[in-house]
């Protein structure tokens, strides 16, 4: 969810910057210039990007000795001194094109605040670092304008303007402005690289779930295709389905089906119209790695501690960014902007919110809801061995603490920071966000940022946010820590108050200077989610009465476009339909139909869409972190799946899979490390590698953005304008609004990730069982007042196993199921189903599952007389 930070003309390369003696560099950015997308064909091309920093500082960077910043319209550093050789300070621009032979002019204003003579280089940014210009510069306090000439005697795509502005003894300024460098041809347009026309989930397919792929094609009849194992050996083979075209791509297709191969294998290609497809396989384990891969990307994006090759291997481990060692400022004592509050609040911690540096409540609140949704889903299922502790690469391993709720905890320990503190003006508010105070550079590791990081302006939403995000903290942790659980419940409990009597403290849109505004000027939805994490967690009236009053509360919050950080009411849905609690079962019954209502809507537009995907909103608009919406609207459909066993539902959040992971109309995998050919320049400030080969490329599990159609930065507005809906991406570490990677992006590919694993093994529909061969013990174990706990058993009496279970029955008085556990249950009126969880869905011969409830009665309350499983009497 960034804004600027920006670069060169598409498709350039931009290789290392470094400099013999020097090392790796450390670039800086902020915004850029528009250009039009096809310069006049008199015109010279020109090369440089935001040469006059009307736009912020990117692509400029600078190394750590020359730190700067746009001062009155001029990009100005400040050289340090006692320098030794020119390159140990410069200030320069990447992605320069040139060509041999080609004629090319340099022009720039500059001026420093002392006499000094300077280098002005156009040369490689990579080994052997050979110089096509090389001038000295002589600069007063007057700007003075200087322009060279020079013919290339290479092609590249390499060369930097690097002005080496070292050596001095003293400190100095240098300013710069109106930089320029004409000549040679423009560069080619854009070709994103398709692959083969036949395109594939190229990570695989479940054995029991729908096997589907697309071919571009414009044959108006159905072709033939082959599903072929690595061997040449044909595994299967039909006819594909032509289906017109397809409104995302604006592309003809034909689909294949080949749902029928149910087998395990490895090294499968699809073959149709002359194509054949990235390999794949056909596995019940695919998911496994990128549930705990998810996962580990939060641990890759802590703020204030060291990063450890153990934890993540050598090419990741990095020291602890923010935390007041230089040239950090730290986020110790961090001190709010300028009129906004006159206290500093340690604000250490915490998960870096996306490729840059900052921290965000609103983006924060939400992944941390998320990921402790990853536990809070398992435990309810009655399983958590998968999310226990030890499962996760984290230092806090082994501590008795699911791995999952240690990760959380580090994000939750930050939002709590954010809280304005008891005494101060806005107490129990919360401050928006943090962040430097101009546009972080690019690439920049955490530690090596100078600049002066600062608390912006409370709001009602980040209050809110801080407000559901403990409300949920407080019930999952109170087995593992009463302590940190009550800290969470009071600061929750203290936000909602306050964001009860200041209910339209909003962000300000305009505030996006050094991070993203964030802003969000409906928070109705914000008042619902965290009303229904507090009655969740508390119980208490007043939060079910805002609940059930509000505009969000019903199916209606499950949109076209569907949720994300800006519109949080589905969260509040979604686990008032699974969490325990004392929700009146008329009301459990409603939003548990809400759910499953969504659910319906978004199985149906996968089966609609060509590539499957359960996101289609009006003209396929597809919007900024597209792929987080899909990824939401899985979330609904795993819920829905969890409620009711419908395999519909589990098949669209398959199919979903198959268009993240390389099935749709790119062909590219927009997980990282996952398919043959996967999204590898994610736009990110210390996974950098296309900016500079020292830095490694994002970890595998991390997921891009995704198509925008508002193309929002000059990379994608230059390379995609005119693109179909579903080709406004590209793989570019700039593109920031189609590549970036976010926390509240991860969070869901983290669910929905474990939710497939979990569910991989389910075999279909569910087995009848002959009559006769079961049996069902209904047994009172307590009894009080007007409430009860029953426990019921159902027995395999038959010689095979009953895969998928329905037990239905009819209470004989007025009782009403107020709390299930190990089972989904449903109550409409006297009757109630009960059905499987994952991890109990089969009973095998001569075995028994058992599960619980507990009800509330008055007058009697009799045993029910007779029960049906799967439809048939149970005895």
């Amino acid at each position: 969810m960034r804004r600027p930070s920006r670069r060169r003309p598409v498709p350039l390369l931009v290789a290392a910057v470094t400099i013999p003696m020097l090392g790796t560099l450390v670039p800086q950015a902020g915004a850029q210039e528009d250009r039009s997308p096809e310069p006049a064909a008199q015109e010279e091309t020109e090369q440089i990007r935001n040469g006059d920093f009307t736009e912020g500082t990117a692509p400029w960077w600078w190394t750590p000795t020359a730190p700067a910043a746009v001062v009155d319209g001029a990009l100005c550093a400040e050289i340090e001194g006692d320098t030794i050789n020119p390159w140990d300070a410069i200030v320069g621009h990447d992605g320069i094109r040139l060509q041999a032979g080609e004629s090319y002019d340099l022009s720039f204003t500059a001026s420093a605040s002392a006499p000094v003579i300077v280098n002005t280089n156009v040369q490689l940014s990579i080994e052997p670092y050979t110089q096509e210009l090389n001038e000295r510069t002589t600069l007063s306090a007057e700007p003075v304008e200087f322009s060279y000439a020079f013919t290339s005697g290479a092609d590249t795509e390499t060369a930097q303007v690097a002005f080496q502005v070292g050596g001095a003894v003293d400190p100095w300024t240098f300013c710069l402005d109106d930089v320029s460098l004409r000549g040679g041809d423009p560069p080619p347009p854009y070709e994103p690289d398709t692959g083969p026309r036949v395109r594939v989930n190229q990570v695989g397919y479940l054995p029991s779930g729908p096997k589907q792929a697309t071919v571009v094609t414009d044959a108006a009849e159905a072709l033939p295709w082959e599903l072929t194992d690595p061997t040449g050996t044909v595994v299967a083979e039909g006819l594909t389905v032509p289906q017109g075209i397809d409104p995302s791509s604006e592309q003809a297709t034909h689909g294949i089906d080949f749902t029928e191969v149910t087998t395990e294998a490895t090294g499968l290609t699809l073959s149709a119209d002359g194509e054949t497809s990235h390999p794949f396989d056909i596995d019940a384990g695919l998911y496994d790695t990128l549930r705990t891969d998810a996962l580990a990307f939060f641990y890759h994006q802590r703020s204030g501690i060291e990063i450890e090759a153990e934890y993540v291997g050598a090419d990741y481990a990095r020291p602890a960014g923010h935390v007041g060692v230089a040239p950090n400022l730290g986020d110790i004592e961090v001190p709010c902007q300028p009129g906004v509050c006159d206290y500093t609040l340690d604000v250490s911690g915490g998960w870096y919110d996306a490729g840059d540096h900052g921290k965000y409540v609103v983006n924060g609140g939400i992944s941390a809801a998320q990921v402790m949704g990853v536990y809070e889903r398992a435990l309810v299922a009655g399983d958590t061995d998968a999310v226990a502790d030890g499962t996760l690469s984290i230092p806090e391993q082994a501590n008795g603490v699911p791995d999952v709720l240690d990760e959380a905890r580090w994000q939750l320990e930050f939002l709590l920071s954010m809280q304005v503190p008891e005494g101060e003006e806005h107490a129990g508010l919360v401050h928006h966000k943090i962040h430097d105070a101009a546009w972080t550079g690019l690439p920049l590791l955490p530690h090596r940022d100078p600049q002066l990081r600062e608390l912006h302006p409370v709001s009602t939403a980040a209050t809110l946010n801080l407000a559901a995000a403990g409300a949920q903290c407080a019930r999952l942790f109170g087995d593992f820590d009463q302590d940190f659980a009550d800290r969470c419940l009071t600061a929750a409990e203290t936000a909602w108050t306050a964001a009860e009597t200041n209910p339209i403290h909003y962000a300000d849109p305009l505030d996006g200077i050094g991070g993203g505004a964030y802003s969000d000027d409906d928070v109705t939805d914000e008042f619902y989610w965290a009303a229904a994490e507090l009655f969740l967690t508390t119980g208490e009236q007043t939060y079910l009465d805002v609940v059930t009053g509000s505009e969000h509360h019903g199916a209606q919050a499950f949109t076209d476009w569907g949720f994300g950080w800006a519109v949080v009411g589905p969260l509040g849905l979604l686990n008032l339909a699974t969490v325990p609690s004392d929700l009146p079962a008329d009301q459990l019954d409603f939003v548990r139909d809400a759910v499953v209502d969504g659910a319906s809507r978004y199985a149906a537009t996968a089966a609609d869409e060509v590539y499957g995907l359960p996101y289609a909103p009006a003209d396929h608009a597809y919007v900024w972190g597209s792929n987080s919406q899909v990824l939401n609207n899985m979330v609904v459909l795993g819920v829905a799946y969890d409620l009711t066993g419908d395999a519909e539902f589990r098949d669209a959040v398959l199919t979903g899979w198959d268009y993240l992971l390389g099935g749709n109309p790119l062909n590219i995998s927009y997980v990282t490390g996952y398919g043959e050919h996967d999204a590898r320049n994610q736009h990110h400030r210390f996974w950098a590698n296309q900016l500079d080969p020292a830095l490694p490329n994002p970890p595998p599990g991390s997921v891009a953005g995704g198509p925008n159609v508002s193309l929002d930065d000059p990379v994608a507005a230059e390379a995609l304008a005119g693109c179909a809906p579903a080709f406004c991406y590209i793989d570019d570490i700039e593109s920031w609004s189609t590549n970036e990677v976010t926390i509240n992006w991860n969070a869901p590919l983290a669910w929905v990730a474990a939710f497939t694993a979990d569910v991989a093994g389910d075999d279909g529909p569910p087995t009848e069982p002959p009559a006769g061969t079961c049996s069902v013990s209904y047994l009172v174990q307590s009894q009080w007042n007007n409430g009860f706990t029953a426990e019921v058993s159902i027995t395999n009496l038959g010689d095979e196993p009953v895969r998928g279970w329905a037990l239905d029955w009819t209470f004989d008085g007025d009782q009403l199921v107020t709390h299930s556990w190990n089972t989904r249950l449903v109550q409409r009126g006297a009757t109630v189903s009960a059905s499987d969880v994952d991890w109990n869905s089969t009973i095998g011969p001569g075995r028994s599952v058992t599960f619980g409830f507990n009800g509330s009665f008055s007058g009697t309350n009799g045993s029910p007389a007779a029960f049906t499983l799967n439809g048939d009497a149970c005895g």
